[in-house]
C-alpha cells in the first residue's frame, strides 16, 4: 500500500489548505435516481496542492472524469464541497461560476479543441477575447517562450503537426495565468515521442512557471511525471502515492482489482 492514510488525513484539513491550488470535501456525484442511481464519486475528500503536478489515476468507470469536471465546475456536486484556491464552488451563481472558470482555471485536452480557422495567436488568446480583456504580455511572452511556439504563432491548427497543436492548447490553458490547469488525457491522440514532449512542458509548467497541474491519465508512463498521484476505484480514493515511477503506479493500478 501507499500513502492511504495520507490521502484520510486529507479530510481533516480545512479549506485554506489549497490556497492556490483546489480540494473537495466529502464530494459525492451522483448520476440518475432510485433503482437506476450510479454512484460516481463517494466522499471523496483530496487536496491537487498549489505549485503541484497531481496525476489521477484508476480503472475505466472509477471516477477520475467525473472528480476533474466537478473540480473544475462543469458539473455540480450532489453533495460535499469544492474549492478552487479558498471559493467555495457550490454557493457561486452560474454568472459567477462561469467567471471563475474563464479566469482561474485552465483546460487541456485530448481532442486540442483548436478553433481551425484561427491562428496559433488568436487560439491562444481566445478566452481572453471572449472575456474583453487583454494579458499580461510579459506573462504571455514567457509561456509562449518556454512552449517554443515563437515562430508558429501566424500558423493555423492543419498547419501544425499534433505536439505543436498540443502545446497551443498549453498555451491558452496557461495564458491567463489561471489558479489551476486540468489535463485530460493530453497525450491520448500523440505517439509516444510527441505525448513524452508535452508531458515534459506540463512538469516545465509546475517547475518554471510555478503552475498547478491536475491530469487525468490511464498511463503510468505520463503519472511520472507527477508529484503524486491519487488513486480512484469505484468513485472513492484508494491510495496517493508520491514521488511515482512508471513501474510503482503500474504496480498499483495492478492491485486496484482489490478495490473492486
Amino acid at each position: 500500500m501507499g500513502n492511504t492514510a495520507e490521502a484520510r488525513r486529507t479530510s481533516d484539513q480545512d479549506p485554506g489548505t489549497a490556497r492556490g491550488g483546489a480540494r473537495t470535501v466529502h464530494l459525492t456525484k451522483v448520476y440518475g435516481s432510485g433503482d437506476m442511481a450510479v454512484r460516481a464519486l463517494d466522499e471523496v475528500s483530496v487536496v491537487l496542492p498549489e505549485g503541484r503536478f497531481t496525476a489521477i489515476m484508476g480503472p475505466s468507470g472509477a471516477g477520475k472524469s467525473t472528480l476533474m469536471h466537478c473540480v473544475a465546475g462543469l458539473e455540480d456536486a450532489t453533495s460535499g464541497k469544492v474549492y478552487v484556491g479558498d471559493q467555495e464552488l457550490g454557493i457561486l451563481s452560474d454568472r459567477r461560476l462561469t467567471r471563475l472558470r474563464r479566469e482561474r482555471i485552465g483546460f487541456v485536452f485530448q481532442a486540442f479543441n483548436l478553433l481551425p480557422t484561427l491562428t496559433a495567436r488568436d487560439n491562444i488568446l481566445l478566452p481572453m477575447t471572449l472575456a474583453g480583456t487583454g494579458p499580461d504580455q510579459e506573462w504571455l511572452d514567457t509561456v509562449i517562450r518556454i512552449l517554443k511556439l515563437g515562430d508558429r504563432l501566424s500558423h493555423r491548427p492543419s498547419e501544425l503537426s499534433g505536439g505543436q497543436q498540443q502545446r497551443v492548447a498549453l498555451a491558452r490553458a496557461l495564458a491567463t495565468r489561471p489558479q489551476i490547469v486540468f489535463a485530460d488525457e493530453p497525450t491520448g491522440n500523440l505517439d509516444s515521442r510527441t505525448g513524452a514532449e508535452v508531458l515534459e512542458l506540463l512538469r516545465n509548467a509546475v517547475d518554471d512557471l510555478g503552475q498547478t497541474v491536475a491530469m487525468v491519465t490511464h498511463d503510468p508512463v505520463a503519472a511520472g511525471h507527477a508529484d503524486s498521484v491519487v488513486f480512484l476505484a469505484d468513485g472513492r480514493i484508494v491510495d496517493v502515492m508520491d514521488a511515482p515511477t512508471p513501474d510503482r503506479v503500474l504496480d498499483r493500478m495492478r492491485g486496484l482489482g482489490d478495490h473492486r
